[in-house]
Formats: C-alpha cells, sequence, structure tokens
C-alpha cells in the first residue's frame, strides 16, 4: 500500500506528518511523494486563515479528481476547529482531527472494513493531555522538527487556533530525551522545538522551555538548537539567561508581534504592550552575539485606522527586524473578533500591507548587504545540483557554496560575498 501526505500550515503540522508517516511505514506502507500515485491521500489542513480552508478544499478536490480509486483522507486543524464544514466535504473518504493523529492506522483499518464513509472527529477536552507522539526520522534531512507543546490558552481575538488546538498541554522531559535520542542516532544534528504556544512549554508542571534546550544540547550527536515561533511575554529574564548558557542554541528568535500599535494590540487581546516588546528584543539583542530576530505582522485588523497603521509601521521600523512576515487581517467565523466586524476594505489592506512589506524589505536588504564580508559558520544540510550546496547560519540564513567535496552534513566556517535576488547568501 502507497500513501501521500500533503501537509498545509505550520511546523507543528510538518511534524505529525510525519509522525503518521512513521505510524504507516511501521504498518508496511510505502510513503510516496503527493504528485505521484498513492492509494491514500492524506490532506494535513491549516485552518488559521480562510485562505488556508480554501486550499484545504481544493486540494481534496484535486485528489479526488485525479485518483478517484484512491483513499482520500482529510485530518488536521481544519475538521478539528470545523467538524461540520469538514464533514460535507464529501470528496473525503476519511475525515477525522488532529487529536486523532496516532489512531490512523486503525481508521484506515476500520474504513477498510466496508468502505463506507467515515467521519471520526473528537473535540478537545480542559484536561487533555499530551499525546506521546514521537518521531525517529525527518524526510531524509538532518534538521528536524519537534514538537514539545501543543495547544494555547491565549484566546487572541482574532485567532481560532484555541478551537483547533485546544488548552496548553506539554510533552514529558523523559519523553523528549529519547526522541531527540533517536534522532541523533538516526543522523539528525539540529533540533528545532516547535508548538502551537511554544513558549509556554511546561505551563502547570515543574519544567520549561529551557529545560527542553538542555536536554537536546546535551545529546551526544545534536550540534545545533533552535526555536519555533515565541510568544514574547513568556520569555522571562530566567528563560533569557538559560538559553544563554548553551554553545549549541541558535540565537534566533521568531517572536510574533503582530502590531506595533497599541490600541490595536489590546483590542487583539495580545498580553504586551509595544514597549515591552522592545525591552524583549534590547535584551536579546544584549545577551546573545549574532541574534536575529524575526516576526509577523497583521495590517487591516478591524478598527485599525491610518494612524494606528502608521504607529505600527514606525515601531517596526525601529526594531529593525531581520525579516518580518507581513499579512492582511483575515476574519475567521467562531472569533471574538468576528463579532465586531471587519471594516478595513481589502484594497486597504493590500496598501498597507504593500507599504509594510516594502519598508521592512529595505531593511532585511541592509541586513543582508551587512553581512558580506563577514565568515559564518554554516551546517550544510543539502545539495542543490551537481556541485552546489546549501546550509543555514546560526541566525537561520540561507548560505550556497560550490564545492568538489560532499559537504552535507558537514559544519564549516565560509566567507559571505554576495546574496541573489531570492535572498540566499553566496559563500566561497
Amino acid at each position: 500500500m502507497k500513501a501521500a501526505f500533503y501537509t498545509l500550515g505550520c511546523k507543528v503540522n510538518q511534524y505529525e506528518s510525519e509522525y503518521m508517516a512513521e505510524l504507516l511505514k511501521k504498518a508496511g506502507f510505502e510513503i510516496v511523494d503527493c504528485k505521484e500515485d498513492a492509494d491514500y491521500y492524506i490532506i494535513n489542513s491549516c485552518t488559521v486563515t480562510a485562505t488556508a480552508d480554501q486550499k484545504t478544499r481544493q486540494n481534496i478536490r484535486k485528489f479526488k479528481r485525479k485518483h478517484p480509486e484512491s483513499t482520500v483522507i482529510l485530518t488536521g486543524c481544519m475538521p478539528q476547529a470545523f467538524p461540520k464544514d469538514a464533514e460535507n466535504l464529501t470528496d473525503a473518504d476519511i475525515v477525522f482531527s488532529n487529536r486523532n493523529d496516532g489512531d490512523i492506522l486503525s481508521i484506515i483499518n476500520e474504513y477498510n472494513l466496508n468502505k463506507k464513509r467515515l467521519v471520526k472527529i473528537v473535540e478537545h477536552q480542559t484536561g487533555d493531555k499530551f499525546e506521546e507522539c514521537s518521531i525517529n526520522h525527518f524526510s531524509e534531512r538532518i534538521r528536524a522538527f519537534v514538537k514539545i507543546e501543543d495547544g494555547c490558552d491565549r484566546f487572541c481575538s482574532y485567532c481560532i487556533i484555541p478551537k483547533s488546538r485546544g488548552r496548553v498541554r506539554s510533552k514529558s522531559l523523559n519523553a523528549l530525551k529519547e526522541e531527540i535520542k533517536n534522532l541523533a542516532e538516526n543522523g539528525i544534528k539540529e533540533i528545532v522545538l516547535v508548538g502551537i504556544n511554544l513558549s509556554a512549554y511546561g505551563k502547570g508542571e515543574d519544567f520549561n522551555i529551557v529545560d527542553a534546550v538542555k536536554i537536546c544540547c546535551e545529546t551526544d550527536g545534536i550540534e545545533r538548537v533552535r526555536l519555533g515561533s515565541l510568544e514574547p511575554d513568556h520569555i522571562t529574564d530566567d528563560v533569557i539567561e538559560g538559553l544563554s548558557s548553551f554553545d549549541k542554541f541558535c540565537p534566533q528568535f521568531h517572536l510574533s508581534l503582530q502590531s506595533g500599535c497599541d490600541k490595536t494590540l489590546k483590542s487583539m487581546n495580545r498580553h504586551y504592550t509595544a514597549n515591552e516588546y522592545k525591552a524583549l528584543c534590547d535584551k536579546l539583542r544584549n545577551t546573545f552575539d549574532d541574534t536575529s530576530i524575526t516576526t509577523d505582522v497583521m495590517v487591516g485588523f478591524n478598527g485599525e485606522n491610518e494612524e494606528d497603521f502608521e504607529d505600527s509601521l514606525s515601531f517596526v521600523k525601529s526594531i529593525a527586524f531581520e525579516k518580518v512576515h507581513v499579512f492582511p487581517y483575515s476574519e475567521r467565523e467562531g472569533t471574538a473578533a468576528s463579532k465586531k466586524g471587519d471594516d478595513v476594505p481589502k484594497v486597504e489592506k493590500e496598501r498597507r500591507a504593500g507599504i509594510m512589506i516594502s519598508e521592512t524589505e529595505k531593511i532585511r536588504q541592509k541586513y543582508m548587504k551587512d553581512l558580506v564580508g563577514k565568515k559564518k559558520e554554516i551546517l550544510f544540510e543539502s545539495k542543490v545540483d551537481e556541485n552546489t550546496y546549501q546550509g543555514y547560519t546560526k541566525s537561520y540564513l540561507p548560505v550556497r557554496i560550490k564545492s568538489d567535496e560532499n559537504l552535507v552534513g558537514k559544519t564549516i566556517n565560509v566567507k559571505i560575498v554576495g546574496y541573489s535576488d531570492d535572498e540566499i547568501c553566496i559563500a566561497e
């Protein structure tokens, strides 16, 4: 039997697809690319935006149209957050939610008993425990995403995630230690710890994110450890001090901002002010050498006027992020913000997004230009063509170099001599 995965959304979804794929492999399935013929096509959905839902629907139809005899499976966040909508996507032969990832094999077997459409969506409950999932490989790479946290208790007014992921829960340290050991033994050299609200790892327990990083750094064979997206108000002085003690830790911080305007932040139910966010950025840059801070910025949130936008733009420019992901507000049914409407016209959202992208790209280009002539440590991950290899700096900048020697899996110092239009550094 052949199975193919099509994964939408975040690094947590990517990890969960890897987890489900390993479960199927152990049962004798062959995992193939989703462009190939397969007996099962598993769409692991994202539902952060309406656009994500649209992509899910499109891909369900596409796989069923191209492979009418195959079994199309829908899982992930979309059926968890909007079970009725998911149930109505009748081109999906099987529908189950992200709460049941570990049951994928038994769900497939149940479907195969009578070949009747199967819908199994189980709601998240307060008090749910972390599903002790683990992986041994990561798509034949040397860098692996490792999920250590699930759920979110923040309830930002625009966000559907608490509904699709439930409340905060954390992987045990013992389970993490065993998983990292197995990954290292199978050739993984870099670990990226990920979660839905990663910085809440250990909430209600006697451990935190520093303990997770410590386990990774102390594992033989692991050369680098980095963190996925973080909420700024959970990064305390103690956490910063703890992280700074690990040589293997990569000081690349993706700190979700959303807006640089206090009025908008309050309306979003974010848990910090612009000044508090800036103070955190200053602490990180003062604590770590060669720190990289990236972020997400939303424009056109309900109630954001021109003055609010200008405040946000000015703040973002003042931080001088190494990279900014800019996106227009998308109203999500079922959120607190959706009850207030969406009063910024689409064309205005696009105008503001264009301005924000243009201004932050200038900062990005200066950052890239300032790297030319500097030496950086690169962990090479892949072969691009016959004699070109790509790896990443500790700050997660892609770097390419030509070499007659196979560099995959090697860590070497190189000199940055330029960069391409698609923001890949060129080294020698």
